[in-house]
């Protein structure tokens, strides 16, 4: 499925963008007890990223990683999605820049739709509206909703918390005058993978502070703690995918030590959870982040909210954007999907691969 794939895929660091003394390379490929805990498909993926002899994330320049990762982030993507409606849109930050913004539609015409705004995952420091393109369109195909996806302001230029006061000004002006793009201000759900997540989850929070109802908050295996010492940040650290080193650099970028214990930065840690939007919470079992993830719909849970959590076996972080070689985000796509539909009082979903549960 893979054979014809490019050889990286994250972080990827095409050759174009080594630095011209090249860094140390990665571990060779996994060859612990834990190995055994991915799918054939997954082992074949991170196999030819080492063969590909991608340098750390963490040894690049917040310059290099970002353009390799605009280039490698559709390498193993699904095919991109045609939809009838897709625009660029401007959204107003509250210190007056125009925050860039995309629209999808899977309807040209017709009623306003259900919305999702959706938060790019990249450590708060890589990524863009460009390297979740594809995850957003057929979300947008899938669900039956409107998809806004934000470019909200990347560390380290802009540092905690720039990007959930962006996130949050954009929610908000949705449920102001989404009206004007065709969108139902009275179903709006948030969402995001990783830091996207992670942004989801705190912008939830703040909109049942503010007396906003959401359909749903969508946390694609999102970041939830102050700290990396869950069991999952040990046994994961190294060989699958997200590495622990590269996790730092995030971090580094993005907040002081002190501003870990922020619940904006750590939402696990918020004072309470009680009566925060229902919960789509979608993990990667391979992943440093799975424990926390684990935990974050836990407390939920307990504070009564609706979670629906789903533990993807055998694959690891991003793998919800690796479609075209791994089946598990075929199916992760679908589940969100009649998560989406369900919370928006949608019809059913498309008759697509929904039905293989991996729970």
């Amino acid at each position: 499925m893979i054979g014809d794939a490019p050889q990286c895929v994250f972080p990827v660091c095409p050759r174009s963008v080594i630095p011209v003394t090249a860094p140390p390379l990665s571990p060779p490929p996994i060859s612990t007890p834990r190995a055994h805990r991915l799918t054939p498909q997954m082992r074949s993926v991170i196999d030819r990223m080492h063969r590909a002899r991608r340098p750390p994330l963490e040894t690049l320049s917040v310059q290099e990683a970002r353009a390799a990762y605009e280039l490698g982030a559709g390498v193993l993507e699904i095919p991109k999605p045609a939809l009838p409606r897709v625009e660029p849109l401007r959204i107003p930050a509250r210190d007056g820049h125009a925050l860039p913004a995309r629209l999808y539609a899977p309807h040209a015409e017709g009623g306003a739709l259900p919305v999702l705004l959706y938060l790019h995952g990249g450590g708060f420091t890589v990524g863009s509206i460009d390297t979740h393109d594809t995850l957003c369109r057929e979300l947008a195909r899938r669900a039956g909703c409107m998809v806004v996806s934000l470019g909200y302001r990347l560390a380290p230029e802009h540092r905690f918390p720039a990007a959930v006061e962006d996130t949050w000004d954009a929610l908000a002006w949705l449920a102001a005058e989404g009206r004007g793009i065709g969108a139902d201000p009275s179903r709006i759900a948030v969402g995001g993978d990783s830091a996207g997540g992670t942004l989801a989850a705190v912008a939830a929070l703040q909109a049942r502070d503010a007396g906003l109802p959401l359909a749903l908050q969508l946390l694609i295996y999102p970041g939830c703690a102050a700290h990396q010492d869950t069991p999952s940040h040990a046994l994961y650290a190294h060989g699958f995918v997200l590495e622990e080193p590269a996790i730092t650099w995030f971090f580094s970028h993005y907040v002081t030590h002190a501003q870990r214990d922020d619940w904006r930065f750590a939402p696990l840690h918020a004072p309470d959870v009680d009566g925060v939007a229902p919960a789509w919470v979608g993990l990667a079992e391979c992943d440093p982040l799975v424990d926390e993830g684990i935990a974050y719909a836990d407390r939920l849970r307990a504070a009564g909210v609706a979670v629906d959590l789903e533990i993807y076996r055998g694959v690891t972080h991003e793998f919800i954007k690796m479609g075209r070689a791994i089946p598990e985000a075929r199916t992760a796509h679908g589940h969100a999907a009649a998560a989406l539909r369900a919370a928006f009082g949608l019809p059913g979903p498309l008759d697509e691969e929904t039905s293989d549960a991996t729970r």
